[in-house]
């Protein structure tokens, strides 16, 4: 297991690694300090499992300097962990094709099972962002090869899907579920990811009505 980690604290660097360490036994792993570091030792020729990076670190271009670390490792999962838990952050960095959003103030037991879920090839997505009032805890979600919307999505997701399949826009669904547009849009993104699909039209096609 070869592992990248960019981030501008150092403290943080070395923390995150021995958690690492506890996660996957025998991991190698690079550093870098900023983003443009970041970047050189993905291109390098080393093949990496995970590359994990912060946001807005020295160097950082965008949202779209994900899309930039996939190109560079295509085999590996780009995952962001950020102090941000700003609900367009994590829409951002998911429509970019990151595998996850882990927020820095997450526990090391909830960090660990994320990377875990992730490594298992689902998408994690951070129930402290995604809950609001009654709002259930997020679960990564990974698809079976004959893939059912129960085993997919988690209840919301799947009361989300149900509304978009009637034709109605974020702001009727928010309206309906008691959630800001912005979590709808989350919820949405986390969908897509799961069922494979790009937009909302294929997202209504994908399987057969839910029947709650």
């Amino acid at each position: 297991m070869k592992i990248l980690i960019g981030d501008d604290h150092v403290l943080f660097r070395e923390g995150l690694r021995r958690l690492l360490e506890q996660l996957k036994d025998g991991a190698d792993f690079g550093e870098a300090s900023n983003f443009d570091e970041l970047l050189a030792m993905a291109g390098a020729g080393e093949a990496y499992d995970l590359v994990l990076t912060d946001l807005r670190m020295p160097g950082w271009p965008g949202f779209s300097g994900i899309g930039a670390l996939r190109e560079k490792q295509p085999g590996a999962k780009v995952v962001v962990i950020s102090a941000s838990e700003a609900h367009s952050d994590v829409r951002d960095a998911l429509e970019n094709g990151a595998a996850g959003y882990i927020p820095k103030s997450s526990s090391v037991k909830i960090m660990l099972s994320a990377l875990d879920l992730i490594f298992s090839g689902g998408v994690y997505v951070p129930a402290t962002v995604l809950r609001e009032g009654n709002e259930p805890e997020a679960r990564v979600v990974v698809p079976p090869a004959d893939p059912q919307l129960e085993q997919l999505l988690t209840q919301r997701q799947r009361e989300v899907l149900d509304r978009l399949r009637e034709g109605k826009s974020n702001k009727q669904i928010a309206h309906e579920l008691g959630l800001s547009e912005g979590t709808v849009k989350i919820h949405m993104t986390a969908i897509f990811k799961s069922l494979g699909v790009r937009n909302r039209t294929q997202a209504a096609m994908a399987f057969p009505q839910h029947s709650a």
